[in-house]
């Protein structure tokens, strides 16, 4: 992953230390008399030039040197020897040296500064091994125009060294804000659920922290996209199951208010009857809600001790079928009670519905690939292969069934099951009957 936080982080470092580097550089510059000694063209290099020449052609030759640069750069220079004497005559006028004898012998204070800048060096001849003290005389008309000249390529350094930081910063503004104002849009787009899937998907490829943002993004609006459109569904399967009931309450009630008394009698059973299904079946969507709506912390929940109480709840409303449970034991997991109970209790009773009253309803519980697995299989018809998919959406019912129910007890489980992590696995058995398997992460997962 190119991490966002390593670009931005060189960047900067690119930049300061482009900034110190020329700020030490600009002031070595301005300042230093190794920066003239080393840069100014009459005496860069000057030292060796000369001595090499007075070594090998003799003191008029290398007074004749002095003389030309005299000439061309208007720099007085004497050298002298190890001992402080004149090497050559040199090209200092009687006068300059005159007033540098005054000004070191005389110390009043208003004493005007010297129109020159002395500056000295020393070479060591590499052949003779002698040392010479080279003492140049500049003249402050002809230094300041140097330095104007000479603070081109500095100051162009400088310049450019300001349009890199420019850039430097220009991009890494734009690496920011703009996966940014995307992010921005795609959040408006879902709050006005105008949101599409693909919108991200460019973003979503970059491998920083913004293409894990976008990722992560996507697959969190489409999870909301999902959520709203099964809302939506419930909202429209609740209000037509809920009518039927409602139809058929007011029927009941219109012939009640026209019959006699004694026929006013027998309807009432039915408007019992009719009422108690629509309290079960309000019962049932409110537990599904529920499911999505659970924000309790996570606890440890004791499965054997889970399925006892299931098993023996059930046999209560259904003593003529045996429920027999096979656990591994010790199994335990993070999550909710409840919600797992609810899940465990809707399979099965459903399980009860189908299973013939001389076959046993089988709970077998283990621990699998690091999740725990409790499969309730029943001995019934079973469901037709091309509705297994279907099954556990809420108040799909598979055709051809004749037993009581809302068709809200699978989708309960699964979304039980999915608020922990796992998941709800709805077949066939090869031997026969129907067996609903619930697989449980032992912690719940990030996300859910």
């Amino acid at each position: 992953m190119r991490s966002l936080f390593w670009r931005i982080l060189a960047s900067f470092w690119l930049a300061i230390a482009l900034v110190a580097g020329l700020s030490i550089g600009m002031g070595y510059l301005l300042n230093q008399d190794a920066w003239i000694l080393s840069r100014h063209p009459a005496i860069r290099d000057f030292a060796q030039t000369w001595t090499q020449t007075f070594e090998e052609q003799g003191k008029d030759a290398a007074q004749a040197l002095l003389e030309q640069r005299r000439r061309q750069f208007h720099v007085s220079i004497q050298v002298l020897n190890e001992a402080g004497d004149p090497v050559v005559p040199g090209t200092v006028p009687p006068r300059a040296e005159a007033m540098e004898a005054r000004q070191r012998n005389d110390n009043r204070a208003d004493d005007r500064p010297l129109p020159w800048r002395r500056l000295a060096a020393e070479y060591t001849s590499p052949t003779s091994g002698d040392t010479y003290l080279l003492i140049y005389r500049i003249p402050f008309p002809e230094l300041d125009e140097w330095r104007k000249h000479s603070l081109f390529w500095p100051l162009s350094a400088l310049a450019i060294s300001l349009v890199v930081l420019t850039l430097f910063s220009l991009l890494v503004t734009l690496s920011i804000t703009r996966p940014l104002n995307r992010l921005r849009g795609a959040v408006h787009d879902l709050g006005q659920a105008s949101y599409q899937q693909n919108s991200l998907a460019q973003l979503a490829n970059r491998r920083d922290e913004f293409g894990v943002l976008a990722t992560d993004f996507n697959r969190m609006g489409s999870r909301l996209q999902s959520l709203i459109g099964s809302q939506r569904q419930l909202l429209r399967d609740v209000s037509h199951e809920l009518r039927s009931p409602l139809a058929r309450l007011r029927i009941a009630l219109a012939l009640a208010e026209r019959a006699e008394a004694q026929q006013r009698e027998a309807l009432w059973p039915r408007l019992t009857r009719e009422c108690d299904r629509l309290e079960d079946l309000i019962s049932e969507i409110l537990a599904l809600a529920r499911v999505d709506a659970e924000h309790a912390s996570a606890e440890t929940v004791d499965i054997n001790m889970l399925l006892g109480g299931v098993r023996k709840d059930a046999q209560l409303s259904a003593a003529d079928i045996d429920v027999r449970v096979d656990a591994q034991p010790g199994l335990t997991l993070l999550g909710w009670p409840t919600l797992v109970e609810r899940a465990v209790d809707n399979l099965l009773r459903n399980a009860l519905r189908f299973s013939p009253a001389d076959r046993p309803v089988e709970i077998n519980a283990r621990l699998h690939n690091g999740q725990i697995e409790i499969a309730v299989r029943d001995h019934g018809p079973g469901v037709p292969p091309e509705h297994l998919a279907q099954l556990g959406e809420p108040f799909f019912r598979a055709p051809g069934q004749t037993s009581a129910g809302h068709g809200l007890g699978l989708a309960i489980a699964r979304r039980a099951a999915e608020r922990h992590g796992g998941s709800l696995q709805l077949s066939n058995h090869p031997a026969g009957g129907f067996v609903a398997k619930l697989e449980l992460p032992l912690e719940p997962r990030p996300g859910v």
